[in-house]
């Protein structure tokens, strides 16, 4: 068979025309042959993580403030006036009610009330307390500092132990399997001021390794009063997050690239830190991050068990004294933190797998 040579007319493409490398339409778009292909791609893949962020954080700021609108006139649906509750029960002439209501700014329309305190949140003034005659943000930056110690010291406690009892759980089957989810399903049914009375009798009145009053002085005293507190306060929570890492993991384990690392003769540690275990916290960092959020709620009980002087404790003070301004900032920092740290959660998840942005505009 003859060969035919066609040539190529000056207005056909040739052969290289795709490219240098001349690896055509079909193989250009990942090759050198087509050098704005990658480009695009990568700009494509930017915009859309930077929608995901954007969506994240516009999700986040309509979050709070519908949040805000909720705390603030759930106020009028209380019973009680705030202007005759700070006389504690006396019988005030009208002048003296009257300025009372227009000291505190009781007098003025619903809306008024609302924009000028979301207007002082965000320039830092919380209004003034009922109770303590005192600005609001003053009383919460006396108590917070010892909540936010508790509940960072408890995370640190759910997330190591929560973690270590599930990858263990997962990678001993049998006996050692069964005897950690037993002693999970029990943790996680011991609610925490049941947890906090048994740990005061084993460890303080006991053997007496921990105090079980106050929250101490300097940073490692304050470590050692707060160890029982944290503990009883996520003893529930780190048998959930046990319990999930458990079957993250589990799930993990049979799937078909875990396989292929093993048959490439890959140590097991590096399969399950590589291909299993980052792999699995995608779930295991959601549930994670709310519960954490929700420490905040959670500490009243304990605060109260362990004599601390804590925002929970506050809020049940506050509440009981119907101190309005002290319970919606309470409410507003319980309710922000809850939110940004879901949203970090979000934000950080496309790091570990970033199938979570890319699958982000069919969601």
């Amino acid at each position: 068979m003859t060969a035919v040579d066609v040539k190529p007319s000056p207005d056909s493409p040739g052969p290289g025309a795709t490219g240098p490398g001349g690896s055509g339409a079909s193989g250009g778009a990942d090759g050198p042959g087509v050098p704005g292909a990658s480009g695009k791609a990568r700009r494509r893949k930017g915009g859309s993580h930077l929608r995901f962020v954007l969506v994240k954080i516009g999700t986040l700021l309509l979050t709070l403030f519908v949040a805000s609108l909720a705390v603030f006139f759930s106020r009028f649906l209380v019973p009680g006036d705030p202007a005759r509750f700070l006389l504690r029960g006396r019988s005030p002439k009208p002048e003296a009610l009257a300025e009372i209501t227009r000291q505190y700014g009781l007098d003025k329309p619903p809306w008024e009330q609302y924009v000028n305190w979301l207007g002082g949140i965000l320039h830092g003034d919380w209004g003034r307390s009922l109770t303590y005659r005192q600005d609001v943000s003053d009383v919460l930056l006396n108590r917070l500092p010892t909540t936010l110690q508790l509940v960072a010291l408890a995370a640190v406690f759910i997330t190591v132990l929560g973690l270590l009892a599930g990858i263990i759980a997962s990678l001993n089957k049998g006996f050692g399997d069964k005897f950690i989810l037993i002693s999970l399903t029990a943790a996680g049914a011991v609610p925490p001021f049941v947890a906090a009375i048994g740990l005061v009798a084993v460890f303080s009145v006991n053997l007496g390794w921990f105090p079980s009053f106050g929250s101490g002085d300097g940073f490692w005293d304050r470590i050692w009063h707060l160890t029982l507190p944290a503990l009883a306060l996520g003893v529930t929570y780190i048998a959930f997050v046990a319990r999930v890492t458990r079957s993250s993991m589990n799930e993990q384990l049979i799937r078909e690239h875990v396989e292929v690392a093993t048959s490439r003769g890959l140590t097991r540690p590096t399969v399950v830190l590589r291909h299993v275990l980052r792999n699995a916290l995608g779930p295991i960092l959601t549930v994670s991050g709310v519960l954490i959020a929700g420490l905040l709620v959670s500490s009243a009980i304990i605060e109260q068990t362990f004599g601390l002087t804590g925002i929970g404790q506050l809020l049940v003070q506050s509440i009981d004294r119907l101190d309005f301004g002290v319970v919606q900032a309470i409410v507003m920092v319980v309710v922000t933190a809850f939110v940004v740290v879901n949203t970090v959660v979000d934000l950080v998840q496309p790091l570990i797998d970033p199938r979570i942005a890319a699958g982000s505009e069919t969601r």
